[in-house]
């Protein structure tokens, strides 16, 4: 696991351009005694192949594997730019994360790294940043980026009358997840839940709240309030803002009205379902007649940033949801048009993706990515 200190981390800079920018980082590597000299040649080299930015204001410039016997030791270097490095292509940077790896080391950081960053709005938290201490409680995931979320928040068929009762059901589960306390419970008992439609109530308080956490209960049988039915109930301790993810996607769901799907889920994926990343950009999982094939990584040092871009390009060539996950990895699928999600897969050399394509070109979709690994993903074969 990567340690942060302060020593790794310079807040308030600022670059012209990315090349000042991944030379400076180069400079404090090489000043630290992590490389030798001659190392930002590689980092110059592996950002003119391909582009270190990874999305969300974080770029992680690195050098070619050329270059990794002059890496005396693993770590990193991290600058700050609150006024952002234009990355090209209209990418902004807020924080630059230079890379020392002598082989595949660097594929544990960046899966820790990018598990923490590839929460919605994370990029704002980093600008704002003020302290390294700030920072490296972001980066080691100390701040909450996503609401609390898991099958032990759920109780479906719960034997309830009324909508009072499966309150006090999805209260109990939070306050006895120890995210909130008795202040929380007693506010979303007293008021009345509001209706959104199609059988699905929101309660929601701040008040007596440690962390915020989703619970969500449904009846066991028919149920009605006030003239309006009773299909469910989400009940949000907020915490922070970090519940508004959930909260647009149910939003687009009641749009389209496709919110059965909330209801027709079973509780061990409603999780992904709400707050990872098995979520396609249509808002619907990947159905059970979706393609799929499994394709082995042939790549040397795995899945690092530049072959993982690669197949993120020919990933979003589609229209096609394409999901993916890593077998040997902790099973979790992500979307694979995402490179930030790709990177935290961790995938490394012999590591199996299954693929899973839902959509028009979906067949097509699954043969491109197939021939790109075996291709080599832009490294050779």
């Amino acid at each position: 696991m990567l340690s942060l200190t302060r020593q790794d981390i310079a807040l308030n800079q600022s670059a012209n351009d990315k090349t000042a920018a991944i030379s400076a980082l180069a400079g404090e590597l090489t000043r630290q005694g992590l490389v030798a000299e001659g190392y930002v040649k590689g980092m110059l080299a592996r950002e003119a192949q391909n582009s270190t930015f990874l999305g969300s204001g974080i770029a992680i410039p690195h050098g070619t594997t050329d270059t990794r016997d002059l890496v005396n030791q693993t770590g990193v270097k991290i600058h700050h730019f609150p006024q952002g490095v234009d990355w090209g292509d209209g990418n902004i940077v807020y924080l630059a994360i230079g890379i020392a790896a002598k082989s595949d080391e660097h594929l544990g950081i960046l899966k820790q790294l990018t598990k923490v960053l590839s929460a919605d709005g994370v990029a704002e938290q980093i600008q704002q940043c003020s302290s390294e201490d700030a920072l490296i409680a972001l980066l080691n995931g100390e701040t909450q980026l996503e609401a609390d979320f898991d099958a032990g928040l759920i109780a479906l068929n719960f034997p309830a009358t009324d909508l009072l009762q499966l309150t006090a059901v999805a209260a109990g589960l939070i306050k006895n997840r120890q995210a909130a306390g008795h202040g929380f419970v007693a506010d979303v008992i007293a008021s009345d839940p509001s209706y959104l439609g199609q059988g699905l109530w929101l309660a929601k308080s701040s008040q007596d709240v440690s962390r915020t956490t989703l619970s969500f209960v449904t009846p066991s049988q028919d149920a009605a309030h006030q003239d309006k039915p009773v299909k469910g109930l989400l009940m949000i301790a907020a915490g922070n803002g970090t519940y508004q993810k959930p909260l647009k996607l149910i939003s687009k769901w009641l749009y389209q009205q496709q919110l059965q799907v909330l209801f027709e889920t079973e509780a061990a994926k409603l999780p992904s379902l709400l707050t990872e990343s098995e979520v396609t950009e249509s808002g619907v999982q990947a159905g059970e007649d979706a393609n799929s094939a499994v394709y082995q990584i042939r790549n040397a040092h795995g899945l690092h940033a530049r072959p993982g871009a690669m197949l993120v390009s020919v990933a979003k060539k589609f229209e096609s949801a394409i999901q993916v996950r890593n077998l040997q990895g902790d099973g979790a699928a992500v979307n694979a048009k995402s490179l930030m999600k790709v990177i935290a897969l961790g995938v490394k050399h012999g590591h199996e993706l299954e693929f899973t394509a839902d959509g028009a070109d979906a067949t097509q979709a699954l043969n491109a990515i197939g021939d790109a690994i075996a291709a080599g993903l832009g490294e050779g074969k």
